[in-house]
């Protein structure tokens, strides 16, 4: 039968996962809560340059 527990002593994660983890987590990304606050805000532009007012 198989030991997990020695096995998980044995266990050291790939340093190419952990490559990858720290590359994404030290990106600025983009997510959906902020392209619908940038439509949002463009959205309201618009209506003012549409209502002759330039106010923001």
């Amino acid at each position: 039968m198989i030991d997990f527990e020695e096995e998980l002593k044995k266990f050291h994660p790939s340093l190419e996962v952990e490559d990858v983890s720290e590359a994404i987590y030290n990106q600025d990304l983009t997510d959906m809560a902020d392209l619908i606050v940038a439509m949002i805000k463009d959205t309201g532009n618009i209506r003012k340059k549409s209502n002759g007012t330039n106010e923001e």
